[in-house]
């Protein structure tokens, strides 16, 4: 299992808080990574790291709103002061604030939705690279969606950011491989968390999705995990520009 081990790594995680996130940062630390983890507030993050502590890890909470890039680049510095470098970057925080037909959305809405899910990605890599770099190499990990596959009912915007964001992951993976950085991607269907409780919550949308999942269940954050540990570890070290999805079989 030594390929798997993330021991001695440093990653950074956004958007672990909560849900997916915080389960991929628990996940690193228990395989050995020192871990930030980051998201916009600081009562989540604390307690996501506290967790990690307790439990024997090496988790350090930070404060960052992916919208924001001079939070980006202090996050990038926090991490580099604090544990040495950056290996890992999981790209996951996201926002979704519009639900609902694609023609009736307003400016504002696409503005800020774009920020973080795409220029945010963007940003946190671009700060994160000379890092990896003088440290020999690293990980970039995105977070992208079945609904930058797929288009999915009221949720055009966000599909459209996360379609951007595989383009972002193949482009990525094509520039740094010279530099020893695999950029990789998850296409996760339809997990419940809190970010998805407009669709679980709501009985007939909730229905129409399991209806359309072969599994015939929405996943939990943690059954990304593994894959997750995959994309970060040494284990997928020929692998670049590559998108995983785990669906449950929702876009076949």
């Amino acid at each position: 299992m030594e390929q798997f081990s993330l021991a001695g790594k440093v990653a950074i995680v956004t958007g672990a808080s909560r849900g997916i996130g915080a389960a991929i940062a628990q996940a690193f630390a228990t395989a050995g990574a020192s871990v930030v983890v980051a998201s916009r507030k600081q009562e989540g993050v604390a307690a996501i790291a506290e967790t990690i502590t307790q439990a024997g890890g090496k988790a350090l909470p930070v404060v960052a709103h992916m919208g924001e890039p001079e939070a980006i680049a202090r996050l990038v510095q926090t991490t580099v002061d604090t544990f040495g470098g950056v290996d890992i970057v999981v790209n996951n925080a996201a926002t979704n604030p519009y639900f609902g037909a694609l023609l009736d959305s307003p400016d504002s809405v696409w503005a800020k939705t774009l920020d973080v899910n795409l220029l945010g990605y963007f940003r946190l890599a671009r700060a994160a690279v000379p890092a990896m770099e003088a440290r020999g190499g690293g990980k970039i990990l995105n977070l992208a969606s079945v609904a930058g596959l797929t288009p999915q009912p009221g949720m055009g915007i966000y599909g459209i950011t996360k379609a951007a964001v595989i383009m972002l992951t193949k482009t990525l993976a094509v520039e740094l491989a010279p530099r020893n950085i695999q950029v990789n991607a998850i296409a996760p269907g339809f997990i419940k968390t809190h970010f998805s409780e407009a669709i679980w919550s709501n009985e007939a949308i909730n229905a129409m999705v399991i209806a359309r999942t072969p599994a015939g269940r929405m996943a939990a954050p943690n059954e990304l995990t593994g894959t997750a540990l995959y994309l970060a570890s040494a284990a997928s070290d020929f692998m670049t520009g590559q998108i995983l999805v785990v669906d449950g079989g929702l876009t076949l």
